[in-house]
């Protein structure tokens, strides 16, 4: 098919928080329609009354921004199509590939107890599968798919290869309810098609389903899309990964701090390869990804590389993107908003921070001396670097940083000067003066606070500790 035709979609059910594995799910969709020049399309599949919530949805929509992954037009409700995922099941009738099953469910019990008790199987055989209309009695029913009972159905699936599923596994399963409400599996065929979507990029959970989702397809005689089961994500010890392993929510990545960019390289990466990268942008990605390179086997989450990869991606972030992602991290964990004097120094001051940085909380700490008021807080540390000679050492420094020119190699010979003077080495002044600039022992480079600060402030930092 020409690369402009193709169409991917992502189709989470709003009944909690956006899953870190859903959102691989969505951005591989992303990704490979943003290769082809295709596109992405979201669906929100909340047919399930009971448990949909528009929380839920929001906590999608929000997840998604934060990860970057725009998709094209609206979003699509599933609930909102019900008239037609209805329409379709009763053409299936029409044309011989479904029917109307009256059985009751104690019937149905009673047919499974029976068929448990003889060791046979327990599949649901209905009676109604071949009876005409005009022996149809007046009373509630469903409508069933007429399955194929003889032959097979080959998934030809682009992660998994050609997986054969033998027809007479298949149930006829239900597609209306006796309310006459779609059932999810019928719902996601019709959807998909009349979305048209190409390409079924989902976890591999939903492996078995497209064996009985194709007979819809072929039912109807529409195009079967192009599949790709993707294995599922799982914890350091092998297992599903759930709450025991920590956070499973984006949002919850995204209020521990790392980096968007850097989420999207690492979930990108897992379970996915192009030869032996492991730091990317997301144009190389693009341009990289394909189905052909992801992997059978699930993929274990290391909190470790997944910090380390959100740390490069920090280091080499634009100075206002990343200004604008800490803003969004400040909001979400609840600190009060930057003014506009702390952005714009922390725009000018952010090349000496992020390159330590592994998460936006690690920024934010290390960026502290650009956010504090005088006078500053001092750590008990910093408090005793601060002795009686280190403040008139800098008592005599202050002075004559009024007329130094404000460049880093002066402000350096200038200091190397005061502590010849009083015969110690520089490195014995860093901490009175990292003490006195940001009120605590682990900061950027003296020289580098200076240059953030300026003048005025540097000076009147040193001045409140004399």
């Amino acid at each position: 098919m020409p690369v402009s035709s193709v169409v991917t979609r992502f189709a989470p059910s709003p009944t909690g928080t956006l899953h870190i594995g859903s959102a691989r799910t969505a951005l591989f969709n992303w990704l490979f329609a943003r290769r082809h020049g295709g596109q992405f399309l979201l669906r929100v599949e909340d047919t399930d009354k009971k448990r949909s919530t528009e929380s839920s949805t929001q906590a999608i929509y929000r997840g998604m921004e934060w990860l970057g992954l725009d998709f094209d037009g609206a979003p699509v409700s599933q609930a909102a199509n019900a008239n037609r995922h209805a329409e379709v099941a009763y053409a299936m009738i029409v044309a011989g590939h479904a029917y109307k099953c009256f059985a009751t469910q104690d019937e149905i019990a009673t047919f499974r107890d029976a068929a448990h008790a003889e060791k046979r199987s327990t599949l649901f055989r209905s009676p109604w599968r071949d009876v005409t209309e005009t022996d149809h009695p007046d009373v509630p029913y469903v409508v069933r798919l007429k399955a194929p009972r003889d032959g097979q159905t080959v998934i030809k699936d682009q992660v998994q290869g050609d997986v054969t599923i033998r027809n007479d596994q298949l149930d006829d399963m239900v597609l209306l309810r006796s309310d006459g409400s779609p059932v999810y599996m019928l719902a996601v065929v019709v959807d998909d098609h009349d979305m048209g979507v190409t390409h079924v990029i989902r976890g591999d959970d939903h492996l078995n389903n497209a064996a009985r989702q194709i007979q819809i397809y072929l039912a109807m005689g529409w195009d079967l899309p192009v599949y790709a089961h993707i294995p599922l994500i799982h914890g350091p010890d092998g297992k599903k990964m759930s709450k025991r392993h920590g956070a499973t929510g984006v949002e919850e990545y995204q209020a521990i701090g790392y980096s968007a960019a850097g989420m999207r390289n690492y979930l990108t990466r897992l379970g996915w390869s192009h030869g032996d990268d492991e730091f990317f942008t997301d144009v190389q990605a693009q341009s990289w990804f394909n189905l052909e390179y992801i992997g059978k086997s699930p993929s274990r989450f290391d909190f470790k590389k997944l910090a380390n990869i959100s740390g490069q991606h920090i280091a080499h972030t634009e100075n206002a993107t990343l200004l604008h992602e800490l803003e969004g991290y400040l909001a979400i964990i609840g600190e009060p908003a930057l003014s506009d004097v702390q952005k714009a120094t922390f725009l000018t001051g952010a090349y000496c921070v992020k390159v330590r940085a592994k998460t936006m909380g690690e920024l934010f700490e290390k960026s502290s001396f650009m956010f504090d008021d005088r006078p500053l807080n001092l750590e008990k540390e910093a408090k005793l670097s601060l002795g009686l000679v280190s403040i008139g050492i800098l008592n005599e420094l202050t002075p004559q940083l009024q007329n130094v020119i404000w460049e880093r190699e002066a402000l350096e010979t200038l200091v190397g000067h005061i502590a010849q003077a009083h015969e110690t080495k520089m490195g014995n002044l860093a901490g009175p003066l990292r003490a006195a600039l940001s009120g605590r022992m682990a900061s950027p480079s003296v020289f580098d606070m200076m240059l953030v600060l300026g003048r005025n402030e540097t000076i009147a930092r040193l001045n409140d500790i004399s």
